[in-house]
């Protein structure tokens, strides 16, 4: 029995990304510092997304020779490029958001 360790990825990734928008909707407004962390994880998760299809069509026969460990090791370090993206100053999504959460907890 083959095991597609790719769905359990992507569906770990899909529910971090649920769990983020609903961190979004349960921040504390007079607590700005766990709004601004939660709009950073926000874009660091946006980021990854969008460098993912970058790096999935890179070939996988070099000095590690493919595989599924490989395939394994690449999403994990999507994931890390955009949360050391974001920290980095990331591509302004995270001001938008954590405007946006503020906003919406003023109402």
């Amino acid at each position: 029995m083959i095991i597609d360790t790719n769905t359990y990825m992507d569906s770990a990734f899909g529910n971090s990304i649920a769990n983020k928008a609903n961190a979004l909707a349960n921040v504390n407004p007079k607590n700005e510092e766990a709004a601004m962390a939660t709009a950073k994880d926000f874009e660091a998760v946006f980021i990854s997304q969008m460098l993912s299809p970058i790096f999935e069509s890179l070939p996988t026969d070099g000095p590690m020779g493919g595989g599924q460990g490989e395939r394994m090791f690449r999403s994990l370090m999507v994931q890390e490029y955009g949360k050391t993206l974001s920290e980095s100053g990331g591509i302004g999504i995270s001001n938008a958001v954590y405007r946006e959460i503020i906003k919406m907890q003023e109402v």
